[in-house]
C-alpha cells in the first residue's frame, strides 16, 4: 500500500527481493496540474510496468472492499506513505504483521509532514523506521531504523529523495528479518514521542522577527508547498531560497514610533541605514547581485532566489534588474 513517489523505491524493493507481490492498494487517480488532467499516483505506474495488480478504492475501510483484500490471502502487508488510515480488520488480515516505513526516527516526528518539520526544526539527523502498524497514528512496535544526515543545504525535495532511497533499503532489511524470524519489536517511548501537525498555507508567512537561521530552515522545510512568502509594497513575494549571512544589525522592536498597534511596521516605513542605527525586523539592508540582504529578529538573511506574485521565480540579479527593491524598504508591509 502506496501512493507518491516516496513509496516507488519501497515497492522497487519488493520487487527485487524474494517473496512475490500479489498487489498494490493505491490511491485513485486524481487531477493534476493547471487543466485538472486525471493522473495516476506513481505507485500505479511502478506496479503497471511490471504487471502488478492495481486495487484503488475511494476509501480502504469501505466493507466492500475488504473482501477482495482478504481474497489475496497477503502474509505482510506493507505499508508507505499510503496517505489512508487502517481499521483493525485490515491490520489483522495478514498472518505475520502489518508494516509501515515512516520518515522520522521514531516515535520522534510522527504525523504526515516528518520531513518538513525536521527542516523547520533544523535538525541535522533523521532517519526512517520500519514498524508494526497500530491503530494510533505512527505509534506501533520499532522494527528497524536508518539515520539520515541532514546537510546544510538540503530542501524538502532533497531529503524526500535521500530518505525514500533509504526506506527502500530497510524495508528490504526489514523483510529479511521477518523471513528469518530474528526481528523483536520494540515497543515506542511514549514520553520521547513528538507529533507535527500537517502543513497550512498560512505556515508560510514569514515572521522577520525569528533568527535568520529559523527562517532559512522555515524556506528549506516549506519549499515546494505551502511555500514560504512575505509582502513587497504589499504585493505577496514568495521566497525559495536564502543563506545566513554573519552581518550583526540592531533590530527595533514594539513599542516604537514605526510599528502600529499590532506590532506590525507601518505600511511604507522606510529606515535610512546609518552605521549601526537599529532596524526593523524585515528591513532590507542592502540589494545586490548575489542577494537582498534583509535584517532579522537575530542575524542578516540574504534572498538568493525570488518570485513576485503574478511573476515567475527568478535568481536575485535578474530580479532586480525587473523590479523596485530598495535599501531601507521593510518587507512585510
Amino acid at each position: 500500500m502506496g501512493t507518491p513517489d516516496f513509496a516507488t523505491p519501497s515497492l522497487r524493493a519488493l520487487m527485487e527481493g524474494p517473496d512475490d507481490v500479489v498487489a498494490v492498494v493505491t490511491q485513485p487517480d486524481r487531477p493534476k496540474g493547471r487543466h485538472g488532467v486525471l493522473s495516476p499516483p506513481p505507485v500505479k505506474l511502478l506496479a503497471q510496468q511490471n504487471d502488478i495488480p492495481v486495487y484503488q478504492p475511494v476509501k480502504v475501510k469501505d466493507r466492500g472492499f475488504l473482501p477482495q483484500l482478504k481474497a489475496l490471502n497477503p502474509d505482510v502487508i506493507v505499508v508507505v506513505a499510503y496517505g489512508q488510515i487502517l481499521s483493525r480488520e485490515i491490520l489483522d488480515i495478514p498472518p505475520r504483521w502489518c508494516i509501515n516505513v515512516h520518515a522520522s526516527l521514531l516515535p520522534k516526528y510522527r504525523g504526515s509532514a516528518p520531513i518538513n518539520w525536521a527542516l523547520i526544526n533544523g535538525e541535522k539527523v533523521t532517519g526512517v523506521t520500519s514498524m508494526i502498524v497500530s491503530e494510533a497514528l505512527d505509534s506501533g512496535p520499532i522494527l528497524l531504523k536508518k539515520e539520515v544526515a541532514i546537510g546544510e543545504d538540503d530542501d524538502v525535495k532533497t531529503l524526500h529523495d535521500k530518505l525514500s532511497t533509504a526506506g527502500g533499503e530497510l524495508l528490504s532489511e526489514t523483510m529479511n528479518g521477518i523471513r528469518k524470524g530474528d526481528l523483536t519489536p520494540v515497543p515506542q517511548n511514549e514520553p520521547e514521542a513528538t507529533y507535527f501537525p500537517m502543513l497550512e498555507k498560512s505556515d508560510g508567512l514569514i515572521d522577520w522577527h525569528k533568527k535568520a537561521e529559523d527562517i532559512k530552515n522555515c524556506i528549506r522545510g516549506l519549499n515546494p508547498w505551502p511555500g514560504t512568502y512575505t509582502y513587497l509594497s504589499g504585493t505577496m513575494l514568495k521566497i525559495f531560497k536564502a543563506d545566513v549571512i554573519g552581518r550583526k544589525v540592531t533590530v527595533l522592536t514594539p513599542p516604537h514610533p514605526l510599528f502600529n498597534k499590532e506590532g506590525v511596521p507601518k505600511a511604507g516605513a522606510l529606515v535610512v541605514e546609518s552605521g549601526l542605527s537599529p532596524k526593523i525586523p524585515g528591513t532590507v539592508l542592502e540589494v545586490n547581485n548575489e542577494g537582498i540582504i534583509v535584517a532579522t529578529g537575530e542575524g542578516c538573511l540574504s534572498i538568493k532566489e525570488l518570485q513576485l506574485e503574478g511573476k515567475r521565480r527568478m535568481v536575485v540579479a535578474e530580479f532586480i534588474r525587473g523590479h523596485k527593491i530598495e535599501k531601507g524598504m521593510v518587507l512585510g508591509s
